[in-house]
C-alpha cells in the first residue's frame, strides 16, 4: 500500500512467523477480507517459498503484504492504540471488544506466541480465543481466521 492507497479496513500482523504454509493461508484470508498482512522479521522461511504460494494459491498477487523488522514500525503506521494482541494467556475474549476500521490483530510465532511482557504492558489490548483445556493452542492460520472474521463481521461488508 502506498501513500495514495486508502487505509486498509484491517491489518493482520504475524510476529516472526515460522511456517510458510500458515503464512500463505493467512495471506489468502487477508485477500478475502481486504486486510493488509504485516510480517515481522525474522521469518522462518524464504518469502518466495513455494509453500507460501501453494497455500495462498493464485491470491498472493492480490495481497498487500509488508515486511518490517519491528512491531514499532506497524504501530507507527496504524497507531499504538489500534493493536490487539492475541494470546492463550490473555483474559479478555476476542468477541468482547469492538474493533475499528484500521485496527491491527497481532499474533506471535507458532512455537511460542507473543512475549508475555507485551501482554502485561497492555492487558486491555490482550485477547484470547476460548479453547478447551485439552488443547494447548490453535493453529496460527485458524486463529487468525477466527479473529479476522469477527472483526470483519463487526465492521460490516460495506464499512
Amino acid at each position: 500500500m502506498d501513500e495514495q492507497s486508502p487505509r486498509p479496513r484491517l491489518n493482520i500482523v504475524l510476529v516472526e512467523p515460522e511456517i510458510a504454509g500458515n503464512t500463505g493461508a493467512v495471506g489468502r484470508t487477508c485477500v478475502a477480507i481486504g486486510a493488509t498482512l504485516w510480517l515481522i522479521r525474522p521469518l522462518g522461511f524464504i518469502l518466495d517459498d513455494r509453500r507460501i504460494r501453494r497455500a495462498g494459491l493464485d491470491y498472493w498477487e492480490h495481497l498487500d503484504v509488508r515486511v518490517v523488522d519491528h512491531l514499532d514500525e506497524v504501530a507507527q503506521v496504524v497507531g499504538p492504540d489500534r493493536l490487539w494482541f492475541f494470546s492463550t494467556k490473555a483474559k479478555v475474549v476476542y468477541t468482547d471488544v469492538i474493533y475499528g476500521v484500521g485496527d491491527a490483530l497481532v499474533f506471535g510465532p507458532e512455537s511460542r506466541g507473543l512475549p508475555v511482557r507485551w501482554l502485561e504492558e497492555r492487558p486491555d489490548r490482550a485477547l484470547r480465543i476460548p479453547i478447551r483445556p485439552e488443547a494447548r493452542s490453535l493453529n496460527l492460520a485458524n486463529a487468525v481466521s477466527i479473529a479476522a472474521y469477527e472483526a470483519f463481521r463487526q465492521m460490516g461488508p460495506g464499512r
